[in-house]
């Protein structure tokens, strides 16, 4: 996907303290699949390369919170700043940031565009990125919608219903937004008290305090935001369906190893979507990285070695640089297939040492390593 001609940025808000989620816990700290939610809005905004800075505004008490998030995830190009009481209050905060060179940290670039994206919607695309910010640089401000699932009703004083809005002449206002840095700067810089502390959208503060027209853009359905302790449980079904819906086997060219990736492509394709490939690892394949830019996140690498580090390594080296572990981890199957006449075999306890020194430190690569030994015995005709 090619990048946008502006310098971009994003500000996500992160200081909601979860009063509708219930526990102690603010939801965007909740874990799914072992990360916090707000990890999950930092990587899909860090998978984006046009992107040159995130800055993530949470509450005074959970400052070290974030920084701590940051770190063991190794998050990049990320700035923790201290929220305001308010959303409205918290984002004009991130905005500053560029606009006052308030980074203890480092110096921030100024950006053309900033998208504006909340903590707690972990499945935006870039392709919805990619829209909104250059509906933005043509239109001033720009932002995601959906349809209405509901009518919305207004009552009167009397809790009875008053009058009902045509749905669907409306739509339902989402993230991610994005705008010309100025204008959204300026309407903040104008806005009042009462929009601070009481206004919810930031369109709307663009064309009220700078005539800016917001261009609409038609989102996806999974631009939702996660407010319900369900929507937990929802969010983190959707990540291990996700995850579970494409594999890619890799065999050597040896026949009997490749004949091995074979069978399984056959027993696995009525139940997900499998590539099978048979290559040298020392080589840099392009059927391989087509796979790497579509996105599957499971390996199964068949060989018939006692370990293959060089393989291995260079498997894991063709992952990093693709990008695939920034957003969930990556699921690689080491298979050793020991084929002899004989069904004695043993992995020595240097190997297997090796091996588990090797699974640690990709783990840290957000990089999952399981090895499996299948032991198959050659029968001779006579």
């Amino acid at each position: 996907m090619e990048p946008v001609s502006a310098a971009v940025s994003a500000v996500l808000p992160a200081g909601g303290s979860g009063e509708r989620l219930g526990g102690a816990t603010p939801k965007q700290f909740c874990g799914l699949q072992g990360r916090p939610l707000v990890s999950y809005a930092v990587r899909a905004m860090e998978r984006v390369s046009w992107i040159s800075d995130i800055i993530v505004v949470v509450s005074p008490e959970n400052i070290e919170t974030m920084k701590s998030i940051v770190e063991k995830y190794g998050h990049k190009r990320v700035t923790v700043v201290k929220g305001g009481i308010t959303r409205h209050r918290s984002i004009f905060n991130g905005l500053k940031v560029f606009a006052e060179n308030q980074s203890s940290n480092r110096l921030l670039q100024k950006p053309e565009v900033v998208i504006i994206h909340d903590a707690v919607r972990p499945f935006v695309e870039e392709d919805i990125l990619l829209k909104v910010v250059t509906a933005a640089k043509e239109h001033g401000a720009a932002g995601a919608i959906r349809p209405l699932v509901s009518t919305v009703i207004a009552s009167g004083e009397d809790g009875c219903l008053d009058h009902s809005l045509e749905r669907a002449r409306y739509r339902a206002s989402e993230m991610p937004q994005a705008f010309l840095f100025d204008v959204i700067y300026e309407a903040y810089q104008q806005c009042t008290d009462h929009d601070l502390d009481y206004g919810t959208e930031c369109l709307h503060l663009a064309l009220k305090y700078c005539k800016t027209n917001a261009k609409l853009v038609e989102g996806t359905a999974d631009l939702w935001k996660v407010t319900y302790k369900r929507d937990l449980y929802a969010a983190e079904s959707i990540i291990k369906d996700n995850l579970s819906q494409q594999i890619c086997i890799i065999t050597d060219l040896k026949e009997a190893v490749a004949q091995v990736g074979f069978l399984l492509h056959e027993s696995l394709k009525s139940q997900v979507k499998v590539e099978a490939i048979s290559i040298s690892l020392r080589k840099n394949d392009s059927h391989l990285q087509n796979i790497f830019s579509g996105e599957c996140y499971n390996f199964l690498c068949i060989n018939d070695k006692e370990y293959a580090t060089e393989e291995i390594q260079q498997l894991v080296d063709m992952l990093e640089k693709s990008n695939i572990p920034l957003l969930y981890p990556v699921i690689l199957i080491l298979v050793h297939l020991s084929i002899s006449e004989n069904i004695s075999f043993s992995i020595g306890l240097e190997e297997l040492t090796k091996i588990k020194k090797f699974a640690r430190e990709v783990k840290k690569k957000n990089i999952l390593v399981y090895g499996l030994l299948i032991q198959c015995k050659v029968f001779l005709l006579p």
